[in-house]
């Protein structure tokens, strides 16, 4: 029998053999209501005493307030080169959406799709892992599997960092590998653009309409740095800062909200704007907000002249996630080609906790069932027959970590 024949039978060896449905656990996920920024103690309680239930010692990392936690877990014997499976447990809010079902609840149409909120985005790929569990805890794996699952994702990817330094901390051995298992329809992503978002707040002096140029209009100077960012948008461009992978293939820099003003007639005293910063991985976003800044400063000094008081200040909404550039040379992508079936590569333009596992130290894709077309809308929901894409990827993970000859 070709080693091809052997890895078809395994993989259907091993998810004949799997006790509780994927379903059954993804129902469970989507039941717990626990949004970006809120505590997940809940759902992160219930994955931890489901895994625990399995005889897998689970490590939790608690935020300070100790309302919220990630965790991870290893699978496998202590020694170097294995592969953490990443995902976070919180989802984005429904309200205003108008959802046809309860949308913390997995309903099933018959129509082939799961519908609820995180069925897609990303409880699925949870869901995919925790039923491979028991495969993993009974394979004689010669490198270990890693779960590594976190809370507020959907805010800002705050917990990662911490989440990344405790696995780093709490093992003798190194990981090698990491899979962000957000929804790509299992297509293997190995470049994302970094985010930054930011507020710019302007405190300028009220006066009448008419004293316009005795005053300094909070309103006109935002719109002034509001400029000043299109056009450092379009001198990116022009200087052919591009890369063709991403669409748009170029940094973007958008305004998304301001706020300022109290009336037509009412020189504006106080005017502010959030921005969104995406950088492709070529540019660096913190030079680009350090360049802003000394701008600012120039401006505020110009503009002191007339209202001494004239400030700009411009705070960090949340910090920055990195972008994520993996060489298609490394071994995680050859690896992630065999067990995802797809040999194309691409690249996302949203932000993950991929480019922060890289910057830990661990060659990371992208990869996980389900389309991120279906994220952050309502009716949601995620194929039958991506879960099942989601798990034969899974178990071919787990033959691969088997293998004697895996690096």
């Amino acid at each position: 029998m070709s080693h091809n024949n052997i890895e078809n039978n395994l993989d259907k060896t091993i998810i004949k053999n799997i006790t509780m449905t994927v379903e059954d656990i993804l129902t469970k996920l989507v039941s717990f209501p626990v949004l970006g920024g809120e505590s997940n103690l809940s759902i992160i309680n219930w994955i931890k005493d489901y895994i625990e239930s399995h005889n897998v010692t689970v490590y939790m990392v608690p935020n300070e307030e100790g309302n919220k936690a990630s965790l991870h877990c290893r699978i496998g014997p202590a020694v170097d080169g294995g592969l953490i499976l990443s995902g976070h447990t919180d989802v984005v809010p429904v309200e205003g959406q108008d959802w046809d079902t309860n949308p913390f609840e997995l309903v099933d149409k018959g129509d082939g799709k799961l519908y609820g909120r995180g069925s897609c985005d990303m409880k699925g790929f949870l869901a995919t892992c925790l039923v491979m569990l028991p495969e993993m805890v009974k394979t004689n794996l010669i490198k270990p599997i890693y779960f590594a699952f976190s809370y507020d994702e959907e805010v800002g990817c705050l917990a990662a960092p911490d989440l990344i330094e405790h696995i780093k901390t709490t093992y003798t051995e190194t990981p090698k590998y990491a899979i962000i298992g957000e929804p790509t329809l299992m297509e293997p992503i190995v470049g994302q653009k970094g985010i930054y978002i930011l507020e710019t707040a302007v405190k300028g002096s009220a006066g009448h309409s008419s004293r316009i140029k005795q005053e300094v209009s909070a309103i006109h100077e935002s719109a002034r740095l509001i400029l000043w960012l299109e056009n450092k948008m379009n001198d990116l461009i022009d200087a052919g800062r591009m890369d063709n992978r991403f669409n748009p293939p170029h940094t973007s820099i958008h305004i998304g909200q301001f706020k300022g003003g109290i009336a037509p007639n009412v020189i504006a005293d106080k005017a502010s704007f959030f921005w969104d910063l995406r950088a492709i991985p070529m540019d660096d976003t913190k030079s680009i907000v350090a360049e802003f800044d000394a701008h600012c400063r120039t401006r505020e000094q110009e503009l002191k002249t007339i209202y001494p008081d004239f400030k700009i200040k411009t705070v960090e909404s949340h910090w920055p996630v990195p972008p994520l550039n993996t060489k298609e040379t490394d071994n995680v992508v050859s690896l992630i080609k065999k067990i995802s079936g797809h040999s194309k590569l691409n690249t996302v333009a949203y932000a993950s906790e991929a480019g922060q596992f890289k910057n830990g130290g661990f060659q990371s894709v992208i990869c996980g069932p389900g389309s991120i077309i279906q994220a952050h809308r309502a009716n949601e929901f995620i194929a039958k027959d991506e879960l099942k894409k989601g798990m034969e990827m899974i178990s071919k993970l787990i033959i691969e970590m088997s293998h004697p000859d895996f690096t």
